[in-house]
């Protein structure tokens, strides 16, 4: 199976590549078309979505381009919740089973498991990458490679 999970994510690499580089496309929608792709292109990525440092309350990030079901959390502060620790500390952040975390906050009770990764432009933390699953321990080594990837192309959209 990783062989072919490998071959899936390096053909989508190169698919985001496009997306990135596509010219008069509003960069908002570029990155709403990239969460379009990976939800519609990973079975196991049910909600894909860009949350974004507010650039007036830098301890703030906001929801940005996503696709899946639609959220309450619009707004999260630094530190509150998987996307929050993940802005707190600039690193990624991966939680198997969402039952088990203390400081989770629930967009989907159908969500098992989530991953979170930051997106630096210029060395700056400036958004991060969130995917949620309705499986537990959806994610692995190969999924974290792959978004590190994602992340390094999207950052020229911010």
């Amino acid at each position: 199976m990783s062989d072919k999970k490998k071959a899936l994510f390096d053909s989508l690499v190169k698919k985001v590549e496009g997306i990135v580089s596509g010219g008069e496309i509003e960069p908002y929608e570029r990155l709403r078309s990239v969460c379009k792709l990976l939800k519609e292109e990973v079975a196991h990525y049910n909600w894909v979505g860009f949350y974004i440092v507010d650039k007036k309350n830098k301890n703030e990030l906001f929801l940005g381009p996503y696709e899946g079901e639609p959220t309450v959390h619009t707004r999260i502060p630094f530190g509150k919740g998987i996307c929050g620790q993940a802005a707190a500390v600039e690193k990624p952040f991966l939680v198997q089973d969402v039952s088990q975390e203390t400081n989770y906050l629930a967009c989907s009770m159908k969500t098992k498991s989530e991953v979170v990764l930051p997106i630096f432009k210029g060395g700056e933390f400036v958004a991060e990458l969130d995917i949620d699953s309705h499986m537990k321990n959806a994610f692995d080594d190969l999924d974290l490679d792959f978004l590190k990837r994602v992340c390094d192309i999207v950052s020229a959209l911010f």
